[in-house]
């Protein structure tokens, strides 16, 4: 373990959201756990499985999963952090889609998500 909540040998749990695949629903944004690699949608997505992950597993901190971001989200504290390189992938495939999966995501996503808020 690099710090408490970051574990930089854990690879990610896939490449998109591990309970919207089991659901068959969709995502704006991954965010991968920095602890056991759960990746999970953000907070802006439907069904923010991210931040559920981290409520019942106490794994605090999240690093984005989208390609060309870098940044670290401490749920607890409520602000950014800094964090090491976690161990590849560090994000998702550039080919695929944002919002997604490919397939999935409804024509009138943006209305669905400013709707839910």
């Amino acid at each position: 373990m690099a710090r408490p909540g970051i574990d930089t040998t854990v690879p990610p749990s896939g490449t998109d959201c591990v309970e919207c695949d089991e659901t068959g629903s969709w995502w704006l944004h991954l965010r991968r756990c920095a602890e056991c690699g759960h990746i999970g949608c953000c907070d802006d997505s439907l069904n923010t499985h991210a931040r559920r992950h981290a409520a019942e597993t106490g794994h605090r901190v999240i690093q984005s999963f989208e390609p060309g971001e870098d940044w670290f989200w401490d749920y607890v504290a409520d602000r950014y952090v800094s964090g090491p390189r976690l161990a590849p992938p560090e994000n998702h495939p550039v080919d695929q889609p944002t919002p997604g999966p490919a397939g999935r995501v409804p024509d009138d996503w943006q209305r669905i998500l400013l709707a839910g808020r």
